[in-house]
Formats: C-alpha cells, sequence, structure tokens
C-alpha cells in the first residue's frame, strides 16, 4: 500500500518566515510511511470567485491546488497570525478547496492546524479559525492536534526550528495524529 500523503499550506508568503521553516520540519520528520508535500503556489490562486470556478474559466493555480489536495490523504495548515486571525491565503485556499459544496476536495479528510507568531499564544486565534473555517468546508478536524508556538521570534532568533528537538516532536506528534486518522478513511475507501 502507498504511503500516506498529508498536504501542508503555509499562511505565509514570505520565504524566510518561520511558519515555512514549520513546514520543513514537517517534510524532514515524516513518520514512516508518511509523505509530507508542501503545496507552494498559494500565491497565484486568486480570490476564490464563482464565476471563475468553471470548466471554461477556473485558473490553473487552483486547478492545481485542488488537484494536489483531491491526491493527499490529510491536509495540514502552517499559519501565522495576522490582525488576530488567519492570514487570507489560507483563508482563500480553504474557500477553493470546499467547492464543488459538499465534494469539495478536503471533504472529509483529516485536518489539523499548527503554527507560530510573535505573541504569547503563538497564533491560537488564527488557528481557531481555521480550524472553524476547515470544518465548514467540509474537513474533519482533529481538535484536540494542536500545536500554537507563541513568542517565535525570540524563540527561533538563533535556532531553526527543525533543530529545535521539543518543537521538532511536537510536529511528529500532530503528522502522526493525522496519519492515525486518515488510515482508517483510507482503508474504507
Amino acid at each position: 500500500m502507498a504511503n500516506i500523503t498529508i498536504l501542508t499550506l503555509v499562511g505565509s508568503l514570505r520565504e524566510g518566515s518561520i511558519n515555512r521553516q514549520l513546514a520543513e520540519v514537517a517534510v524532514l520528520n515524516a513518520p514512516e510511511a508518511v509523505d509530507v508535500v508542501t503545496f507552494d503556489g498559494l500565491a497565484d490562486v486568486p480570490f476564490y470567485n464563482e464565476d471563475i470556478d468553471t470548466d471554461e474559466h477556473r485558473p490553473a493555480a487552483a486547478t492545481a491546488l485542488r488537484e494536489v489536495a483531491n491526491q493527499a490523504d490529510a491536509v495540514l495548515l502552517v499559519s501565522p497570525e495576522y490582525n488576530g486571525t488567519m492570514p487570507a491565503v489560507l483563508k482563500n485556499a480553504i474557500d477553493w478547496l470546499s467547492r464543488p459544496y459538499g465534494a469539495g476536495a478536503i471533504s472529509a479528510k483529516p485536518a489539523a492546524v499548527i503554527g507560530s507568531a510573535f505573541g504569547q499564544y503563538g497564533g491560537a486565534w488564527a488557528h481557531d479559525d481555521a480550524r472553524r473555517s476547515l470544518a465548514v468546508a467540509g474537513a474533519t478536524v482533529i481538535d484536540d492536534t494542536k500545536l500554537s508556538i507563541g513568542s517565535s521570534i525570540t524563540r527561533f532568533a538563533e535556532v531553526h526550528p527543525k533543530d529545535d528537538a521539543e518543537v521538532a516532536g511536537q510536529v511528529i506528534g500532530v503528522l502522526s495524529a493525522l496519519a492515525g486518522a486518515a488510515a482508517p478513511a483510507r482503508t474504507a475507501a
């Protein structure tokens, strides 16, 4: 049987962002029989508009996002907190992946949200909003699988998250929970 695939979407478009580095931690520490795939084209996906979500007009970037999500067994969002909520790029990705209604690319797929932010709560508000949006979009959110790392600028000032054993272990725990949730759904299909 093929490995379980976890699609990772990063809410920060900045190349050197700490949340992008957390996605790298996920890729580098994927448990055995798990592949972590990061979709790097979110900046190219236009804001969702039902008028362009047709076979004739759907943007290539949106099609690519849906295709990679359709092939994934689970979804991991890695999100900073912008003005108390998730970045627009993640909300937009969820909007595209929620369509067609009831049969979107993330429908019934296990999902979790992790991330880091400068504040002491590590982006918890953004993560709560992202989990809520994922659930409304049809994903099966694993509510007890959370990781919000606070004070990111100081914590990672001199160390990459991949070299922080505590963070790497917590990311592995999230990936294991997602893979565990995806496995039964996969065998039932």
